[in-house]
């Protein structure tokens, strides 16, 4: 009996010891090979992995929001309900509402939205009033961006063909060239806008 248990202490100490290798050596590969990744992707003003709320970014004489680009609608300005961070009853659970197509709620906050936007002097595409599956999508189609081009040039006075060159620039392809279509982050839009100004 004692040999077993012995074993058992010896088998129950190398599979502890081994799991805290992995884990160490898992730590010390992503950091080595791919830190910036590892480290939450994370620029001067947030993490490029995480969509964040614009609309309440000052503008001076515009309508508030209006002088950077906007994402999709997860927890835009007016909007909230079918906000999955706050619809679910649940703050930060991160999770579709489930509203459908004939839901009283969404065609009304759909409206709101497209409101908000046209009172913006944006004629929005259906990503910029529909949220996505998580809730914390940072990335829009580059339709989208161009979409913004009228509110952001009207509230910054950047020529739009300098916001159109400045949205091609940050337009990332399609993962491995097939994978997906092709995309921006809008952290990343915002802080090429910022160098603009």
């Amino acid at each position: 009996m004692l040999v077993h248990l012995r074993r058992s202490v010896v088998f129950a100490l190398v599979a502890i010891v081994l799991t805290f290798l992995f884990a160490f050596v898992g730590t010390g590969v992503s950091q080595l090979l791919f830190k910036h990744q590892a480290n939450g992707s994370l620029t001067a003003n947030g993490s490029t992995l995480i969509g964040q709320n614009w609309s309440s970014t000052n503008c001076p004489g515009h309508p508030v929001g209006s002088c950077v680009f906007q994402g999709r609608p997860d927890d835009l300005g007016p909007y909230s309900g079918d906000n999955p961070l706050v619809a679910n009853g649940k703050s930060g659970e991160s999770a579709a509402t489930n509203l459908g197509p004939r839901s009283k709620v969404l065609y009304a906050d759909t409206k709101q939205l497209v409101a908000y936007w046209h009172k913006r002097g944006v004629n929005p595409t259906p990503d910029l009033v529909t949220t996505s599956g998580s809730g914390y999508d940072p990335d829009i189609t580059p339709q989208d961006a161009l979409a913004q081009i009228p509110m952001v040039s009207k509230a910054t006075g950047i020529d739009p063909s300098t916001l159109r060159a400045l949205i091609s620039r940050e337009t990332n392809g399609a993962q491995l060239g097939f994978m997906g279509s092709s995309y921006i982050d809008v952290l990343q839009l915002n802080e090429g806008l910022a160098r603009l100004g």
